[in-house]
């Protein structure tokens, strides 16, 4: 069962991050890095990724006059999507103590950050025998 692990945050916390030390910053990234080195491993890996700064972000929706409408960033956001994991596990249980893992990745002090981790299957085709 695939799933995505999508990690968000808000505006302070993406702010906070930036005020983290270089060695806390390399300490959050490797860990990460180790758990993606794990789950390549077992097999269970599929793909991570970041996403670029809130501030780049572009909310677009429909054509008018045949051209994309944009709004911009979005300020008015109490969360934004940070990146996310893409794994191939067994188990919902599974899916679940891997993105305890990540949550728990240390910051500033080693202190976790107890990210919230938001957990989701992909939807099975219609049609499809899984």
């Amino acid at each position: 069962m695939k799933y995505i692990l999508l990690m968000s945050s808000t505006k302070a916390g993406v702010s906070g991050y930036h005020t983290w030390s270089q060695s806390d910053r390399d300490t959050h990234m490797q860990t990460l890095g180790t758990i993606v080195k794990e789950l390549v491993e077992t097999g269970e890996f599929v793909a991570t990724q970041g996403l670029a700064e809130p501030k780049e972000a572009k909310v677009v929706r429909g054509e008018k006059n045949g051209l994309p409408v944009t709004d911009g960033i979005f300020p008015e956001s109490k969360e934004f999507l940070l990146g996310y994991w893409i794994i191939d596990v067994v188990t919902p249980e599974r899916a679940y103590a891997i993105a305890g893992l990540i949550s728990v990745a240390p910051g500033p002090g080693g202190v976790p950050t107890n990210m919230p981790i938001e957990v989701r299957q992909f939807a099975v085709p219609r049609g499809s025998a899984n």
